[in-house]
């Protein structure tokens, strides 16, 4: 038990701030929001999803809050002031809290206390840590309280996942793209990306001819402020996953050292040039140690994909109505009628 009253390592810090910010950027992605979460008919619901609420009195909205000189600041002042600060961001959070909020009412799907608690303690033994002082790493270097985790990361993830009916196995040619990605040899490359098609043939017109000047030309004209002041240096490409699928393609077509791609279209107005540079050494390791680690990293990248698509279907085919900045969407047909298809069939199974 010794080894559980140490601090964290910087191994595990890394590794808790892979798995922190990978579950947030799901959640993120999906539009969900971080601020309080609502459930239905559990005690947990209430804990985790800040169900139980103060009523707020005509009298309470007179009530100070504060005062200066002995000029009092009422409730409904300060309540004013955050809505005008604040308002568009923290609704749009509630918006979409209740969506998931029905959408786990309407096919009455629960997450207990002891689930979420069962969860936060498989993650932290996942990087070696008691679950009180994986909090206070969270807390220390995420501003998150063990409440704010559960109710804000933890449950939102468990309610999806139930909503998605999430079951993932991974095939077998997903575990050998895996394992290129992860151990095979990347591709080094420069790239530069620019915002108009124009703009991106005279360059690429120029480099064909200079190919030397490649990385004084991604100084000079690059859009993107990263790689730009590295003269257009970016990360190892790996063959299936992480960058764009353009620039994936484009980059393992090259061999030759300095060779120049074409323009890739990656995004609306944005195109990309590549530089070949060569490849990195591949990764040494015993291909029987890493088969477990690559299944379970497929499972957890497949599960928050998965979140992410849960909700967008979610709240397109919810109406929302948005009074603060008069916006409004309909939702698609299939919506009127609860839960995509899918969801529902794979609750039911």
């Amino acid at each position: 038990m010794e080894e559980f009253s140490k601090p964290p390592t910087d191994a595990q810090r890394n590794r808790s701030t892979i798995f922190v910010s990978g579950t947030v950027v799901a959640i993120l992605a999906a539009a969900i929001g971080a601020q309080m979460w609502r459930a239905t008919n559990s005690k947990a619901a209430e804990q985790y999803s800040g169900n139980s609420k103060t009523q707020i009195s005509a009298d309470l909205l007179s009530e100070p809050v504060g005062r200066v000189n002995g000029q009092p600041i009422t409730y409904e002042e300060l309540a004013a002031e955050c809505i005008e600060r604040y308002g568009a961001e923290v609704l749009d959070s509630v918006i979409n809290r209740r969506v998931i909020q029905q959408a786990c009412a309407k096919v009455g799907v629960q997450v207990s206390d002891a689930e979420v608690n069962n969860e936060v303690t498989r993650i932290s033994k996942k990087f070696g840590l008691p679950v009180n002082q994986w909090e206070k790493m969270l807390q220390a270097e995420r501003g998150l309280t063990p409440l704010q985790y559960r109710r804000d990361v933890i449950w939102p993830m468990l309610a999806l996942k139930k909503l998605a009916g999430a079951s993932f196995q991974p095939t077998r040619e997903q575990m050998q793209k895996a394992y290129v990605d992860n151990y095979g040899p990347r591709v080094k490359a420069r790239m530069i990306v620019l915002d108009n098609p124009r703009r991106a043939q005279q360059i690429w017109e120029q480099l064909k001819r200079n190919p030397d000047e490649f990385e004084n030309f991604a100084r000079d004209y690059s859009v993107e402020p990263n790689s730009r002041a590295l003269g257009g240096a970016i990360p190892p490409i790996r063959q299936h996953s992480g960058a764009h699928e353009n620039i994936r393609r484009a980059a393992y077509k090259l061999k030759t050292p300095g060779e120049i791609s074409g323009i890739l279209e990656v995004g609306v107005r944005s195109y990309a040039i590549l530089q070949y540079e060569g490849r990195t050494e591949p990764i040494e390791h015993d291909a029987k140690d890493v088969q477990a680690q690559l299944y379970e990293d497929l499972k957890e990248r497949e599960l928050q994909e998965t979140i992410a698509k849960t909700f967008d279907k979610l709240r397109e085919q919810s109406r929302i109505d948005n009074l603060l900045n008069g916006e409004s969407t309909a939702p698609t047909a299939a919506g009127e009628t609860g839960l995509p298809g899918d969801i529902q069939e794979a609750l039911g199974q």
